[in-house]
Parts: structure tokens; C-alpha cells; sequence
């Protein structure tokens, strides 16, 4: 090749892999093999994760849709990086939490096929998330569990869906003690690890179902949704003000992928506090962007949100590939590459987060009336007013 040539691809490594050998790892599968198309994007995903959110201490949100806990993900790929100290909050839906804790309390899920006859299935009681098969009385089982837990003392007041999934985490872990269960639910894991779960659409899921019913017998458990948006933006300026990369990482899209970015625009937009954007994102979705929903934005469009800050643009990866196959791939890299991190147990320090940032916004407030006042003040006294 001559020297020009040379020159011209200097800024891309050659394409010339090795043979794929009978022992290789995950992690040196990704790096050797996964050299182009969606394998190259999930390359450049593992890579951002583990050389860039990772380090330094960084807090990394994750957002999860999608049937991911049924499939046994929570277990398999979940609780190892949230016990890493891989994910310090999350951010889930209400159905994801729910089965969850059917691992949690040690009911059977089956592995069935996709292509079975679903009015037989209803007929001998079998529920099936595409080729995930469970008897219905695990759903009614898991209802009842829920409703004895939520009718406890500690339960009748108005919380944050973090400090609900909390308290609703210790019982889970309790439970999965006497069982003699270990590592088998995310909702058990965060409250051993102080990490912060929230749900974006509370009412909708089994768990927020339940909690509606014993509304109607008098109970007085309230999710605020208010206090979750704050404590959310709240986790990402702490993060931010202290000299810490925020960064997100997405599987799939959803209400929860919104939630989680919307941190900015609360901080920047709605409380007026200076502020770029999360440092890092990272997807992995089968949503096309071209239809406009907000499952297939992508970090770009994110950009003129305020949501990712414009100077990382070039860092953040979306990665088109089923999160089922991303996700194994990635926990065995991350796990492979980065050493644990110490646990922020960002849960025992819910109020101190959330009090920072309220006082941070009624600082500018203040500072912005003044402002405000003085505009007037000018203008009045400029029409003799």
C-alpha cells in the first residue's frame, strides 16, 4: 500500500480478524470477531461501557423494557452487574418488577415455544410470554404476596416508587432467605445494595394493579410520581456537580428510556440550573428512529432535548440487537474487563439527593425573580412610569 493510501486510512484499524478458536471468551469474542455492522456496534458498546462509563467512578443509569425478567435476565445478567457495582440506579417497568418476583419467591417459570395453542394454554390454566410458559396460579400467588406486603404499617403514607420498591425489595429478600434463595431477584439485590429502583408509569403493571385495589379497602399507600421526577433529575445532579461522567444505558426504549433522559430537561429547562447533558449513552433496541417514536430517538436527536451533552455526541452508541443477545454478551464483557466497583448505595441517601437539588432550584429561583424584577423596575422607570 502506498504511503498516501496509508494516510487516507490511518484512522481505522485494518479488518483482519483471527479464526474463531474452541475456547475463547465472551469478552474476547466481542473484541476480536464483533468487527462490523450491529457486531461492530455492540463492540463499540462494550468498549464505551467498560473504558467510559465505567471508570472513575461514573454513574450509570439503566433503563430496562421489554419481558426481560421472565426470560431469566434479571438472574442470569442483572444481579451480577448491579452486585459489580455496575448499575448504580434504574429505571423499569412496572411488568419487569413483577416477574421478578416470581424468581424471588421461588415459582416456575417453563421454557415452551412460541408456536403453541393459546386457547388450550387458557383452557388448562398456562400463561405464555412468547415462548415463556407459567401456570396462572403463579400470577395469582404472586398478587396475594404483594397485597400482604403492602397492607404492613411502614406502607401507609405517599413515597417515591424508589422507597416503595425498597421496602417491597426487603421483604422480597427476607422471603428469599427462609427459601434459601440467593442472587434470584433485581428487587431483592437493590435493597441489599442500596440501588435505587423507580417506575415511570406506576398504575401500570400487576404490582401498581394491586396497590389500586387496596385503595378501595382503605389503604393509604400513595405513589408520588412528583418525587420521582426530582429524585431522578436529583441522582443526575449529584452526579454532575460533583465531578462524576452520568451516563445511560438503554435496553430497549419505552417510557422508561424517556424517563431517565428527562433528567436534563428537568434540571436545565424546567428548574433553570446550568447544566450540558448526560455524558454517555448507550442502547440496544430493534426501534427504527425513522417512525418518530421515542423508542428509536437517538442519542443525536437527544442532543437538541438538552438530554445528551453535544461534546460526547461522538461516544454514544446505539447498538441494534435484541436485548436478550446484547445483554449476556455485554455482562460477560464488563464483568471480563473491569474490575467491581465500590456500591454508592445511592438509597440511603435519597433525602440528602433530593434536598440538594430542591435547594439548588429555590436558590435559582430566587436569583431569577430578582432579575426578573429589576427587568420591570427598568422598564417602568424607561416609560415614566
Amino acid at each position: 500500500m502506498s504511503k498516501n493510501a496509508s494516510r487516507k486510512f490511518a484512522a481505522y484499524p485494518r479488518l483482519n480478524p483471527l479464526g474463531v478458536g474452541r475456547n475463547i471468551s465472551a469478552a474476547d469474542l466481542i473484541d476480536q470477531t464483533f468487527l462490523a455492522y450491529n457486531g461492530g456496534r455492540l463492540r463499540e458498546a462494550a468498549k464505551l461501557l467498560a473504558e467510559k462509563m465505567l471508570p472513575r467512578d461514573g454513574y450509570v443509569g439503566m433503563s430496562l423494557t421489554g419481558a426481560l425478567t421472565p426470560a431469566g435476565l434479571g438472574k442470569s445478567c442483572l444481579i451480577p452487574l448491579m452486585k459489580a457495582g455496575f448499575v448504580d440506579w434504574i429505571v423499569s417497568t412496572g411488568a419487569n418488577l413483577y416477574h421478578d418476583l416470581h424468581y424471588g419467591l421461588d415459582m416456575k417459570l417453563y421454557a415452551g415455544s412460541p408456536f403453541l395453542n393459546d386457547v388450550d394454554l387458557h383452557r388448562d390454566g398456562v400463561i405464555r410470554i412468547y415462548d415463556i410458559l407459567f401456570d396462572y396460579n403463579v400470577l395469582l400467588d404472586t398478587d396475594a404476596f404483594v397485597r400482604e406486603v403492602i397492607r404492613g404499617p411502614e406502607f401507609q403514607r405517599t413515597m417515591g416508587t424508589d422507597e416503595f420498591h425498597a421496602l417491597l425489595g426487603k421483604y422480597v429478600y427476607e422471603r428469599g432467605r427462609k427459601l434459601g434463595l440467593k442472587d434470584s431477584s433485581i428487587l431483592a439485590s437493590a435493597y441489599e445494595c442500596g440501588i435505587p429502583i423507580f417506575t415511570s408509569s406506576p398504575g401500570d403493571s400487576s404490582i401498581g394493579m394491586n396497590i389500586a385495589a387496596m385503595a378501595m379497602r382503605d389503604s393509604l399507600l400513595l405513589l408520588d410520581v412528583n418525587r420521582d421526577v426530582n429524585q431522578t433529575a436529583g441522582i443526575v445532579y449529584e452526579a454532575k456537580s460533583t465531578d462524576h461522567k452520568s451516563s445511560v444505558f438503554i435496553l430497549g426504549g419505552g417510557s422508561p428510556k424517556n424517563f431517565m433522559l428527562q433528567t436534563e430537561p428537568q434540571i436545565q429547562e424546567v428548574m433553570g440550573i446550568a447544566e450540558k447533558g448526560h455524558d454517555y449513552f448507550l442502547q440496544c433496541t430493534d426501534a427504527r428512529p425513522d417512525t418518530g417514536g421515542l423508542s428509536g430517538a437517538t442519542p443525536a436527536e437527544a442532543v437538541s432535548w438538552g438530554k445528551v451533552d453535544p461534546e460526547t455526541l461522538p461516544d454514544c452508541v446505539v447498538a441494534y440487537v435484541d436485548s436478550t443477545i446484547a445483554l449476556p454478551l455485554l455482562t460477560a464483557y464488563c464483568l471480563s474487563r473491569v474490575k467491581p466497583r465500590k456500591l454508592k448505595r445511592l438509597n440511603n441517601r435519597r433525602d440528602e439527593i433530593y434536598d440538594r437539588i430542591r435547594d439548588q432550584y429555590l436558590k435559582v429561583g430566587t436569583v431569577t425573580k430578582i432579575k426578573t424584577s429589576r427587568k420591570i423596575a427598568k422598564r417602568a422607570s424607561s416609560a415614566g412610569l
